[in-house]
């Protein structure tokens, strides 16, 4: 019997059906069966228990020693039954009953079979003997009669099995009783055709063997999906149904009916948006719908619903205008204060944008503001009902426009409501002068300068400077003023130092001082050259200076290099084997199961053997390199329950597959570190053979990341690489070397803890023939993208040739699981490689994970870093977060022209949508159309009030698409006619 039925819970279903091949009650004749000899047994008439007549036989000869009667039924088909059940009614005479007794007399009888493809026995054939014919078994009575009169019947099943042939003959062989067989019935059983789990089940007939579970596949009703695959029942030996594996369930729009065995269609009114075994719902307020099996009620006139808004949930409508709106000038500055609309549409996540716009005197032509003007808290999307506006231009009339939107603004066709408020600003004081400079000095003078103000906010009347001795009490300051901006102050002290400040006045009044600055009389002997004459020796003695410096770092770089290189690579070239001089006595190495005589001895030194009782399986979410891939529970004796992983080996595998199989638990089991997938144990003792380990709620780390774009901060995504560089570090210094490192083998749980997986593969590459993310080369397969160029050209698998693949990793991560070379060929990869190409930076990727990317991709292996000095450097980013902010810019240089596709070319799409789809933001599609943003030229001009307009909310996809959309801008610059 299969072992793995026991992963299941099961009980009876329906009762069995009994399916009739022979029944001697329902004769109307004689039954005309086989006697041998003649005197043995004796066909006779009787009644049974209802007074209805009936065919009997009966023998009696127990006054004659040596008894061995036969008695043969007629030939009986089968059709194909596997095992067969026989029901026999007889009585028996107690021989202690029957007096003077010569013979040897007996209480029990024999039941025997014979199986033949046509009705071929005679009189004299088969021979009348155990073989030929095959026993079943010898039958004894429970009770047995001592008078005629009194006799009590006995009823007795037997079943036999399995049938090979077209039919057969039952035969009951007597060796001395006194009894006499009643009745006879032939039949076999089925488990009936049944509905379970919205799921339809044929009638199926049982097996061979009282144990012999046949499985039956299912098919769904009419209106249900299958919710778990595979979907079967099994039909045990008595022909009752087990507990089904997988299920359907009513799709979106039917419901339950009929006691769970229909799906019915929702009625107009009523919606179900997803399937499952919930009843259909009234739609949810302002919707409705007038046909059947609706999946969403449609929204009434103007109400909608967000993108992001379940079924179930109400259409709700726009926002009304902002009201009380007010306003403060304080010179070029303005705060805003409002109340919040009237009518909020019903939804809870109201926000606010603030348009500003610049006009003429008259107000009649206005513009948008300049990028200048600042913001705060920011422009748009403010959840807060104030803002503080500064930078705005003096004696200048703007209108500020309050915009009230919602998660359903951009369904609308209308533009949202706001209120405005039109303002002039005053007159301001000009801002700080920057930068004061010394043109000259001599022993009681000086010649100073300065730049003007960098916001004069008018006409510079003129200019005020103050100067005191340093270390003077402010009260001792001296003033003068100049219309230019240079001056000359007399009559000071000699080799004396000076603070100067120096501020600008308009019609507004004066602005700030610019900060301190210490300048310093010259001696009375010393002759008074300008800082000009002398700026020439300052230059050159900093020239060389800044030599002897550069200089000094290059002798010590050098140096270093020398000290820190030897003659042979610390990378060992051996691959997964122990090494004899180079590990530190008493840490822990990696073990090469195929080093082990006997490979099943690795397993049971490195893999817990976990007993079947303790997994349970719940559904198949994919498949592997040897069979299914499941996910389950495990209950080990002392320890809670938790979620695992299960991978099981296919039916019908060789002995080389089983041992390729368990070798990665052997090898798995070998490591223990938070970052690398948790072996729990292994099934080995019962079938199918199973691999547990932890369970990774998120699954891939490529998939993961796709499915969500942009939603990560730089420093979550650098924790996930940090978390991958500690578990690569803990293997490297095992000696261990991945050699298909690669995000899909990276898993992510519900913390966002990356580990590393997938140790099966590392050393069966060449044995996947099928998959194209894996190239030959030299005999074998390699994952082309992610392998260094001396593992592709030689099989020079080394840790030095994991952290190439970790620096691909890194690439896949800030990429958001974009696809390494995108859609370059395999072998246009390799050239490339090799020509020193190498990944630009994704988009917004920090420099400073650029170049470690670019530190992994070194040619010579020798010069990469190590996983240890990889772990350092991301810690030392995580902690100054800061050097992350420093984004790198893809070298539009002549070394980058295969590689460098951050940039797409807008003219090589088609339409818009296909634009999104490049620089993947095709979910927004249908926002763009909706709202008529249909030709390049229209989107071109987007800015960020119209993304947030028409429903990009998210910050970083905003920043995406408007990083694209200036590309496209710079493009079309490009391409513009030149004008005569």
């Amino acid at each position: 019997m299969d072992i793995s039925v026991f992963l299941y819970c099961f009980f009876p279903l329906t009762l069995a059906v009994e399916e009739m091949l022979m029944d001697s009650r329902l004769a109307t004749a004689e039954l005309g069966w086989t006697a041998y000899p003649d005197s043995g047994w004796e066909e006779v008439s009787g009644y049974d228990d209802a007074i209805n007549p009936i065919r009997t036989y009966q023998v009696c000869n127990v006054m004659e020693a040596n008894q061995n009667n036969w008695l043969r039924t007629t030939y009986i088909e089968h059709n194909n039954v596997q095992r067969v059940y026989v029901e026999m009614k007889f009585t028996v005479r107690d021989c202690n009953s029957i007096p003077n007794i010569p013979g040897s007399c007996k209480e029990t009888f024999n039941l025997f079979y014979y199986e033949s493809d046509t009705d071929s026995a005679t009189a004299s054939t088969p021979l009348w003997m155990e073989n030929p014919y095959i026993k079943v078994d010898t039958i004894a009575p429970d009770e047995s009669f001592s008078k005629l009169e009194s006799g009590k019947v006995n009823t007795k099943i037997r079943s036999f099995g399995p049938l090979s042939k077209n039919g057969f003959y039952l035969a009951f062989q007597d060796l001395g009783s006194c009894m006499s067989l009643i009745s006879l019935r032939v039949f076999y059983k089925k488990c009936p055709s049944v509905i379970a789990n919205f799921a339809v089940f044929p009638e199926t007939v049982t097996g061979a063997e009282p144990t012999s579970l046949v499985i039956a596949p299912g098919i769904c009703l009419s209106n249900a999906v299958e919710l778990s695959v595979p979907l079967k029942l099994y039909c045990n030996g008595d022909g009752e149904w087990m507990v089904p594996v997988g299920a359907c369930t009513c799709a979106a729009g039917y419901q339950p009916a009929k006691q769970e065995t229909a799906c019915q269609a929702c009625s107009p009114g009523t919606f179900k948006s997803k399937q499952g075994h919930e009843p259909c719902a009234l739609c949810p307020s302002n919707s409705r719908v007038n046909s059947e099996a609706a999946t969403i009620c449609q929204c009434k006139n103007g109400f909608y619903r967000a993108d992001s808004d379940q079924p179930e949930m109400g259409c709700t409508s726009v926002p009304s205008a902002a009201q009380n709106v007010i306003s403060k000038v304080n010179e070029t500055s303005l705060s805003l204060e409002w109340s919040e609309p009237q009518d909020v549409g019903g939804r809870d996540d109201l926000l606010y944008n603030i348009i500003c716009k610049k006009c003429s005197v008259e107000g009649k032509i206005c513009s948008r503001c300049d990028d200048n003007v600042e913001f705060v808290p920011r422009q748009l999307g403010l959840t807060e009902r104030h803002v503080f506006i500064s930078n705005l231009l003096a004696h200048t009339r703007y209108t500020f426009e309050i915009q009230a939107v919602n998660g359903v603004s951009s369904k609308s066709s209308l533009p949202p409501q706001f209120a405005a408020v039109n303002i002039t600003t005053n007159q301001a004081a000009p801002s700080p002068v920057l930068m004061v400079h010394l043109l000259s000095a001599t022993s009681n003078s000086m010649t100073l300068s300065w730049l003007a103000p960098e916001k004069p906010n008018g006409i510079i009347l003129d200019y005020e400077l103050k100067y005191r001795e340093k270390d003077q009490d402010e009260s001792t300051a001296s003033t003068i003023t100049s219309q230019k901006n240079t001056i000359r102050i007399e009559g000071l002290k000699p080799s004396a130092s000076y603070g100067v400040q120096v501020r600008a006045r308009t019609v507004a009044g004066y602005g700030k001082y610019s900060k301190t600055v210490d300048f310093q009389t010259l001696m009375e002997n010393e002759s008074g050259k300008s800082i000009q004459e002398q700026l020439p020796l300052i230059v050159g003695s900093a020239t060389a200076g800044l030599v002897f410096i550069v200089a000094v770092l290059v002798i010590a770089f050098v140096c270093i290099r020398k000290r820190g290189s030897g003659s042979e690579s610390e990378y060992t070239e051996k691959l997964q084997q122990y090494s004899t001089g180079h590990i530190t006595p008493g840490m822990k190495v990696y073990i090469d199961p195929f080093t082990y005589e006997d490979p099943n001895e690795a397993v049971r030194e490195f893999a817990k053997e976990i007993d079947v009782s303790c997994v349970k399986i719940e559904e198949v979410i994919g498949a592997g390199e040897f069979g299914e891939v499941c996910r389950g529970r495990l209950k080990l004796p002392g320890r809670r329950e938790i979620f695992v992983a299960i991978k099981t080996l296919k039916a019908g595998y060789t002995e080389r597959q089983r041992r390729d199989f368990l070798s990665e638990a052997s090898i798995m089991g070998q490591f223990d570190h938070p970052n690398i997938i948790h072996l729990e144990g292994v099934v080995t003792k019962s079938r199918p053979v199973m691999i547990v380990t932890e369970f990774m709620e998120n699954g891939a780390l490529d998939s993961f990341l796709r499915m969500n774009d942009g939603q990560f901060t730089v420093i979550q995504l650098v924790g996930m690489l940090r978390g991958i560089a500690a578990g690569m570090k803990y293997l490297s210094e095992m000696n261990y070397v991945h050699r298909d490192l690669a995000a899909r083998n990276i898993l992510v749980n519900s913390n966002l803890v990356c580990k590393v997986s997938d140790f099966g593969l590392s050393r069966f590459l060449e044995d996947d023939p099928t998959d194209p993310t894996y190239t030959s080369s030299l005999g074998g397969k390699i994952p082309i993208r992610w392998t260094a160029p001396e593992a592709i050209a030689y099989r020079k698998f080394t840790s030095a040739s994991d952290v190439w693949s970790y620096g691909i990793v890194m690439w896949e991560v800030m990429s958001y699981g974009e696809r390494p070379y995108w859609d370059m060929s395999n072998q246009d990869v390799i050239n490339a490689v090799e020509q020193d190409y190498r990944l630009p930076p994704p988009m917004d990727c920090p420099t400073a994970l650029h170049q470690l990317m670019l530190d992994c991709w070194v040619k010579d292996r020798n010069n990469r870093p190590k996983f240890a000095q990889i772990v350092n450097t991301l810690d030392k980013l995580i902690r100054n977060a800061a050097s992350l902010k420093v984004v790198s810019i893809a070298n539009p240089g002549p070394s980058q022209p295969l590689l460098d596709r951050t940039v797409p070319d807008y003219t090589t799409f088609t339409t818009v949508g296909d634009w999104l789809d490049a620089i993947k933001m095709g979910r927004y599609k249908e926002n763009f159309i909706n709202a008529g943003f249909t030709s390049f030229d229209l989107v071109a001009q987007m800015t960020a009030e119209d993304l947030l307009r028409i429903g990009v909310t998210l910050a970083g996809h905003q920043k995406k698409i408007l990083g694209s959309i200036q590309d496209m801008r710079l493009q079309m610059n490009q391409t513009l006619p030149v004008q005569v």
